[in-house]
């Protein structure tokens, strides 16, 4: 099994690295980082990560990710990567993502007639799509796409995925191998559970650049009236 996962400017680390460490540790499994141009790919935090192989040079994969960050917005605008999308896409048993990973699956009409979720903040972002129907859950399969919620929520989704494509006895022991035992000191990890000051806190901090995103989509939209993100 071959599992290619993106590789763009400004993708959050933790969307990436989370699934790839329970990807590791499958037998008989190839895990293909991918980008434009085979380099190293600045995370938005600085950390970069060196990407193993080409748009052009890709084999034909059995799992296709993408993760969130800000540099989603630039994904969404790159052709050659919507291109890459669509073709791996007809072909790959899964098509998957974290958090606002989901919206450039969305832009490249992956998850239109399907269930998803993304991050918190950028639910009202993947509603924009047309067809896409969003589920505010940590991890959301519907048929063969298998979508997580923000940054943290890619170790769920990885676990999730390998317990539905090989065994969940294979999920539980890589979950035990990486002692992921969640408990975090403090019960705000959710806006649901958060205090209410804290999250129009976080809310308006992000202001700016949600507008900024809901402002591209509807550009992509209007680019494309007659069969928006297909």
């Amino acid at each position: 099994m071959t599992i290619g996962m993106l590789l763009f400017d400004n993708f959050t680390q933790l969307d990436l690295t989370g699934p790839y460490e329970v990807f590791g540790r499958l037998p008989n499994t190839r895990v293909l980082l991918i980008s434009e141009n085979v380099e190293a790919i600045k995370c938005d935090l600085g950390m970069k990560i060196m990407s193993d192989t080409t748009f052009d040079n890709c084999p034909p994969l059995d799992i296709v990710f993408v993760p969130g960050g800000p540099g989603v917005s630039g994904a969404m605008e790159n052709v050659n990567l919507m291109t890459f999308l669509k073709k791996q896409a007809t072909s790959a048993q899964y098509i998957t993502s974290v958090c606002t990973g989901a919206l450039v699956l969305a832009a490249a009409g992956l998850l239109k007639g399907y269930r998803a979720t993304t991050h918190w903040l950028s639910l009202d972002l993947l509603l924009l799509f047309d067809g896409v129907s969003v589920d505010n859950q940590r991890v959301v399969m519907d048929r063969n796409r298998i979508t997580g919620g923000g940054v943290t929520a890619g170790i769920d989704f990885g676990l999730t995925l390998v317990a539905t494509i090989f065994s969940e006895k294979l999920a539980k022991e890589i979950q035990l191998m990486m002692e992921y035992n969640p408990q975090p000191p403090f019960n705000c990890g959710s806006p649901n559970t958060a205090e209410v000051d804290m999250v129009a806190q976080v809310t308006n901090e992000r202001l700016r650049i949600q507008t900024q995103r809901r402002e591209l989509i509807l550009k992509l939209k209007a680019q494309n009236p007659l069969n928006s993100f297909q």
